[in-house]
């Protein structure tokens, strides 16, 4: 399980490619909730759940 602890606000989120995905504005239980502000989420709020983190590091980083 992901440690949501880990994920701060405005770490970058990367697909299983490496492709730029989102930026993370917050976690919301058990999702993350990425900027609407971010060019790739054309001024809409995303989410991610947390069960498609694969990793955490200087970036999340989603499975694929």
């Amino acid at each position: 399980m992901t440690d949501a602890s880990q994920i701060r606000e405005h770490m970058e989120v990367l697909g299983p490619d490496g492709s730029h995905v989102g930026v993370v504005d917050k976690v919301e239980g058990n999702r993350i909730k990425l900027t609407r502000n971010d060019p790739a989420a054309h001024g809409e709020h995303r989410y991610v759940e947390l069960d498609q983190v694969a990793s955490i590091d200087a970036a999340v980083r989603l499975k694929g």
